[in-house]
């Protein structure tokens, strides 16, 4: 993902780092370059150091190594102001220990060896527009936000598929399924002293809801969220929804010290999207419940959190988490083989084999959440031919997909269909769709394409994770080749081919998915009249009543058999009536130290530095 100095421009964070991490001159030293750089139309000095380093505060590394370059060899371009670079300029780009030399120098935060045991350094991708709970909903976001705030209800360290208690000790559920009942745990404490009641559950839920952030889509089906005393909690929903509890861990829900918040200018009132004003304040100050607390955020250099001293749990086995921002996994992976890094959050499954050649290490491999899949339109007006069952038929058995598993590499995997591999209710992979390349050819001359049918792939030209969304396309161009049906690949801007995609333009896309929360529930918006769905036009109209009648049971029944039943025939009936070809699902690779203890992975948060220890 292309990530952007949220609250910045380029030239101001240009300016402020000039303050605060002047250029040295290496005219005294001997420059090397390991690569040179000539500047495209759209580049800046900023753009070119998250390129090559994985972070855009060690621009100030090119510059020098340029300059220096440039008083004896004129084929380099000076650098006289690094606001300004033009198209054509030639510019050296020293070896990366250079850029880390820098970096834990001047831009992060000093680690002594006698600090190094008692304090965890995290390297990851920082996509983060706000910490404020109630506004965040990147991923890093979450990730901090878990250690500092507490839920309801949260998932264990090391699995989502059971929900347990957080803030909350116990909960029922009334038989209609609309009122959820919680009695808050005793003894719970705010950083700030404060005890944590249903009174704070109520208020903080209520504000995420009415400031209308990213986030608050999750509470539209609540009705309404009292305190019936200081212990118990009340939330009615509008309908049943049985992904409640699973949508009450995701961090947005996370529960703040409503005094202290609204001393701050938090609201939960109706209007909170006009007049609430706590964002910048919290972005600064955590006011929660979890074993940590803030001790500063720097937008695109790092967060540091410290001990909070009034959680109600042990204290957490490590003082202080730095979370770095260096953004592309081989920045990662050299800070980590350098000792700068406990753990590399974002490397690429290519990486791997160097990573655990080294004794010092140890990977996590598992699986991801992120689905690839191909749009096919259900609307003949757009769609054309890929509106036509048949022809959807022989895409899903012309595709490669065990190739495509291989291709994305790592510990990648093939969903069956709508859920992802690990998820509770996912079918058995003996159920997948195998390759069928003359199935395929068939099926085409069924739809009256016995001779082949030609048509245009749209997608959007990016990497997401490492996984290059044009070589998979260029995968997917050969595979259909070979069943006859010849594709042009049309790549586009992400935010262009994003708004043809979502406005349902688009007659054969290539996208993918990322869970919103962690239930099936997530995947409905893939089935007729889902959010995904209506993006290929597939409305329940133009949908067997079998497969609707489905949906219908499987949005309200909250028996984990019925569930199971519901999603198990939503995904048998779509393996051949559906918009969609689902084609891969995309692995997780973190390393690490070796002499780091307790290090678990969690699908929602990532990782939790509170079962960590060195």
């Amino acid at each position: 993902m292309k990530k952007v100095a949220h609250g910045f421009t380029v030239v101001l964070l240009l300016a402020l780092l000039l303050t605060i991490a002047p250029i040295r001159a290496l005219a005294q030293e001997e420059v090397v370059c390991e690569s040179d750089a000539i500047v495209q139309g759209e580049d800046s000095l900023s753009t070119l150091a998250d390129k090559y380093y994985g972070n855009i505060l060690a621009y100030p590394v090119i510059v020098d190594a340029t300059n220096a370059k440039a008083a004896t060899d004129s084929s380099y371009t000076k650098i006289d102001d690094p606001n300004v670079i033009e198209a054509g300029a030639k510019l050296c780009i020293p070896p990366g220990e250079v850029a880390q030399k820098m970096l834990n120098e001047s831009v992060f935060t000093q680690v002594s060896a006698d600090q190094a045991a008692q304090t965890l350094v995290i390297g990851i991708t920082e996509d983060t527009v706000s910490l404020d709970p109630g506004r965040g909903y990147e991923v890093h976001a979450g990730t901090v936000n878990r250690a500092v705030y507490e839920t309801l209800v949260t998932f264990p360290p090391d699995n989502v598929e059971q929900v347990i208690p957080g803030a909350a000790e116990s909960w029922t559920i009334a038989e209609d399924g609309l009122t959820y009942t919680f009695t808050m745990a005793e003894g719970h404490k705010f950083s700030t002293g404060r005890t944590v009641t249903a009174n704070d559950a109520a208020f903080s839920i209520n504000r995420m809801k009415n400031i209308k952030g990213n986030p608050s889509f999750l509470a539209d089906n609540i009705a309404s969220v009292e305190a019936a005393d200081e212990r118990t909690l009340v939330i009615k929903l509008i309908d049943p929804d049985p992904s409640l509890l699973a949508r009450l861990v995701f961090p947005a829900f996370s529960i703040i010290d409503s005094e202290e918040a609204k001393a701050n200018g938090a609201t939960d009132a109706a209007d909170a999207a006009e007049t609430d004003t706590a964002e910048e304040w919290l972005n600064q100050n955590s006011i929660g419940s979890g074993p940590y607390m803030y001790e500063k955020w720097e937008p695109l250099v790092e967060v540091i959190l410290t001990r909070n001293p009034n959680y109600a749990g042990e204290p957490a086995p490590i003082d202080r988490v730095i979370y770095r921002t260096i953004s592309t996994g081989a920045a990662q992976k050299l800070a980590l083989e350098a000792g700068d890094l406990d753990i590399a959050l974002d490397i690429s499954a290519d990486q791997v084999p160097s990573l655990e050649s080294n004794a010092n290490l140890k990977i996590y491999k598992g699986q991801g959440d992120q689905i690839f899949f191909l749009l096919m339109n259900m609307d003949p007006a757009i769609g054309g031919p890929m509106s036509q069952d048949a022809v959807q038929d022989a895409v899903r058995l012309a595709v490669d997909t065990d190739g495509i598993r291989q291709l994305m590499g790592g510990s990648a995997s093939t969903p069956v269909n709508i859920l992802p591999t690990h998820w509770p209710f996912t079918l058995d992979q003996s159920q997948r769709l195998q390759r069928n390349v003359e199935a395929a050819k068939t099926k085409l001359a069924e739809a009256g394409f016995a001779d082949g049918l030609t048509v245009e792939l749209e997608y959007p030209d990016f990497t997401s994770g490492d996984v290059a969304i044009g070589t998979l396309a260029q995968k997917v161009q050969a595979d259909l080749a070979e069943a006859g049906i010849n594709v042009t690949l049309k790549p586009g801007d992400l935010q262009v081919t994003l708004e043809r995609y979502r406005n349902g333009q688009e007659n054969f896309g290539l996208w993918l998915w990322s869970p919103d929360f962690i239930d099936p529930i997530d995947r409905i918006a893939f089935t007729p009249g889902g959010k995904v769905g209506l993006r290929a036009n597939w409305t329940p109209e133009r949908a067997s009543q079998a497969l609707n009648d489905a949906v219908a049971r499987a949005k309200v029944v909250t028996d984990p058999a019925a569930r199971a039943e519901a999603f198990g025939e939503i995904q048998r009936i779509m393996l051949d009536e559906s918009a969609f070809a689902f084609l891969g699902q995309s692995g997780v690779q973190v390393a690490y130290q070796g002499n780091l203890q307790g290090f678990v992975y969690n699908a929602m948060w990532r990782v939790n530095p509170y079962t960590m220890s060195k």
